[in-house]
Order: C-alpha cells, then structure tokens, then sequence
C-alpha cells in the first residue's frame, strides 16, 4: 500500500467502528482484515497503528473538532491526530488525500481551513473539561475521583501508557525460573513480577504465543494483578473450589497450578464457546481436576452443590474501567447505563455463588474494575444481606501466603491501579462464611 492508502485504510477501519460501537474494537479489526487478505502484514501493522492512536486519543481529538463545528467523522478525526498527534503539517496531509487510486478525496475548502486551524494545536488544551483532558469519560469521573481523590491525574497518565506483558509460569509443568530461562532461549526476556510468585514480566509486546514455551503450557498470558487473585483465593491441594465466572478459565488455570492438580475445580460459565476455550487451554496446560460447568436458567446444579465448595471465586462482570489501557476503545463505548445493569448483575451473581460456600469457606469476589460502585459499594451491600458472612482482611491473608512480601496495597481489600502497582485496575474482597 502506498502511504495515502494506508491512510484511507485507517479511515476505512474507523468507518468500521464507527458502525458497531458496542462491539470490541479487536474483533472488529480481525473481521475488517480477514476480508482485505490483499493486505500485507507491514500494511495491516501501519493501519492498526493509525486507527488505534485515533482511539485511544479519540475523547480530545472529538473536542478539538467541536472547537471547530466539524463532526468526528473517521475522515475528520483521523486529520486531526496526524495534525496533532503525529504532528504533520498541514502540506504533507493534503499531500495524502489527493484523490488518486486508492487515497482519500481532496479536502474540501471547510477542511482546509479545519486542518490550518489544527496544525500545531497541544493535544491536551487547558480549556478542555476534566473528562477530555484526562482521557476519561464524564460518566466514569464520579467514581474514580472518589477511588484517586487528588491522585486522579497520576492514575488517568498511567492509564493512557502502554502496559507491559504478563504471563504466569505454569508450576504443573515448570518453575518460574526455569521458564524465564526457556523464554530467554528464544529471544524473549523476562524479569519476575513484584508481587506474584508465578509471574514474569516482558517489557516489549513480543509474539509469546509462537514460542515452544507457549506451546508446551509452561506459560500463560495472565496480568500480574488477575494472577494476585487467583492468589488470594487460596485454594490448596484437595480443596472444592468454584470458579463462578470462568470465561476462558485463566484463574481457573492458576487455581489448578497452586493445587498441584490435586483436590476438584468446578468452572462455571454461562457461556458455551468461552468453556470450549477453556478446554483447550486447560489440556494444553497439563490441569485434569477441571470439570466445567454451564451455568443455564432454571439450572438445579447451584442447589444440589449448596454449601460444598471450600474456595468459591466470583471474577464478575464489570466495566472494565481497570484495564483501558489494554483495551482503549472499551472507554468510549461503555456507558452509564452500562455501570447500572452491570451492578444490578454483579449482585445477582454474587447471592447466587455466595450459596455454594461451606460453613467455614470463603468467597472471593474481584472484578477488573477501579469504580467503588462495583467494588467496595457492591461488598458493602453483600454483607448487609448476607451476615452469616464475614471480611476476610487482605493485609493479614496476604502475610500468610506470601511472607516477607510487602501487601500490594492497604485496607481491608485488594485494590490495584496501574501508577500504584503497576498491574491493570483490580479489586479483590475475600468473605468467609462463620462456621
């Protein structure tokens, strides 16, 4: 592709978004290039790396245009990032969309003047509002100033960098250390995460899923933050454990490894393609005390398993206000009726595990969210319904997992951030049901 091509491919895969905002931006790119094959691999990289510096900019580029009384059309929007962003002047834009085979139309004389009057333009105007200036949507800013108070800004700076490569060393099959040497054997560099025993850091995105380290299970892809999770829930050799909201079963898969493959894991989901996905992760991961178990309307199976499970890990369904930085385009298409349904869900699902849990077990509850309503506000009602439950608090449950190894984190709850820890936003509430 030329490079005016590349930069109508951006505009055309914006288009794209634009048409379905209410699906992931990833799957939409993956359906988007699987019917363009003509498109290479260095072609592909250029417009994804186009359209998605557009997204993750997209709250501040979307008011400059306002400032002007231009739309954020994909045309439009992509303009102002290559004026602002990429900085371009406004010569080298109109040298792009020319017309000629394959690149944008010419600009019309009202974009020309728009193009002049953004040229230069800081990205980041003092006369913006709060939500634009710092990447956040108006809807989230109540939550999250009640979460960082004066720290917002610092939180919202790390939420826009680039976040780093975890992955969890499989202990069924290998050690920590053995498995950053196998990485290192191929090119891959790692160093040990601060907080998890099992985790191993890679600075740059490199394509993990292609070594034999991968293939062989020795490691799985996992935020450091998802793996202290797992963690807490302390689920040991021989135990009942419930994992309520499996998905694609990556805590699943660390349950398993710190029980040795010994003791039962139920993996629930109400999705039949995400437990099938689990499944292949699981055989490839060597993990074979997993039975998995589809969550259906009217299903007896939570009543016949009532009070049975030593460990039960709730990892709802949230915003995912936590992990923006991975997934930048889920900011801009989550909403404030979206926050509501899911808080709604969260405590339905929430009773509903909470009667899987023996006398004396614990419920773990976590989401990848940094809004209090769907974190400590969603503890505190649990346990207004529920008071044969009681909090476990994180600080003395961590010292007995992880002695010597400060608590990532204070309080009663684990409550992670990206400027704090380092790790996506997550938060984990560990109750225990009195004896």
């Amino acid at each position: 592709m030329t490079p005016a091509g590349r930069v109508q491919g951006a505009i055309d895969l914006l288009a794209a978004l634009d048409a379905e905002p209410r699906r992931p931006a990833d799957a939409i790119a993956n359906d988007f290039f699987r019917a363009r094959r003509f498109i290479g691999s260095g072609d592909r990289r250029a417009v994804s790396e186009l359209a998605w510096g557009v997204v993750r900019q997209r709250l501040r580029l979307g008011w400059h245009l306002a400032q002007l009384g231009l739309p954020a059309t994909p045309r439009m929007v992509l303009a102002a990032h290559l004026l602002i962003v990429e900085g371009w002047p406004p010569q080298k834009l109109a040298g792009h969309f020319t017309g000629d085979r394959f690149a944008p139309v010419p600009l019309e004389p009202a974009e020309v003047e728009a193009v002049r009057r953004l040229a230069g333009r800081p990205l980041v105007d003092p006369a913006m509002p709060e939500g634009a200036r710092l990447n956040l949507p108006d809807w989230a800013l109540p939550g999250l100033r009640a979460r960082f108070d004066g720290r917002l800004a610092e939180e919202a700076a790390a939420m826009e960098a680039t976040a780093p490569l975890d992955l969890r060393a499989n202990l069924l099959r290998t050690s920590r250390e053995s498995a950053r040497l196998a990485l290192a054997g191929e090119g891959i560099a790692a160093e040990p995460t601060p907080f998890s025993p099992w985790g191993l850091r890679v600075a740059d995105r490199k394509p993990v899923s292609a070594t034999a380290a991968f293939k062989e299970g020795l490691v799985e892809v996992q935020d450091e933050g998802s793996q202290l999770i797992a963690l807490l829930t302390d689920a040991r050799p021989g135990m009942r454990v419930a994992d309520y909201c499996a998905g694609a079963a990556g805590k699943t898969l660390a349950l398993a490894a710190a029980m040795g493959n010994r003791g039962h894991i139920v993996a629930c989901d109400v999705s039949a393609p995400r437990l099938e996905g689990a499944g292949r992760r699981l055989r490839r991961a060597g993990v074979d005390n997993v039975e998995r178990h589809l969550l259906v309307p009217g299903d007896k199976w939570r009543k016949r398993r009532g009070r049975s499970f030593d460990r039960v890990l709730v990892d709802a369904p949230c915003t995912g206000s936590g992990t923006w930085r991975r997934n930048p385009d889920a900011r801009l298409r989550t909403t404030e009726r979206d926050l509501a349904e899911l808080t709604a869900k969260q405590t339905v699902i929430l009773d509903d595990a909470s009667e899987l849990v023996r006398p004396g077990g614990r419920l773990v509850y976590a989401t990848c969210s940094l809004l209090p309503e769907e974190d400590e506000m969603q503890i505190e009602r649990f346990l207004g319904r529920h008071p044969d439950f009681v909090t476990r608090p994180v600080p003395a449950l961590w010292a007995e997992l992880c002695p010597g190894v400060a608590a990532p984190g204070e309080g009663l709850f684990m409550a992670l951030s990206p400027a704090r820890q380092g790790t996506d936003g997550f938060f984990a509430a560990v109750l225990e049901r009195r004896p």
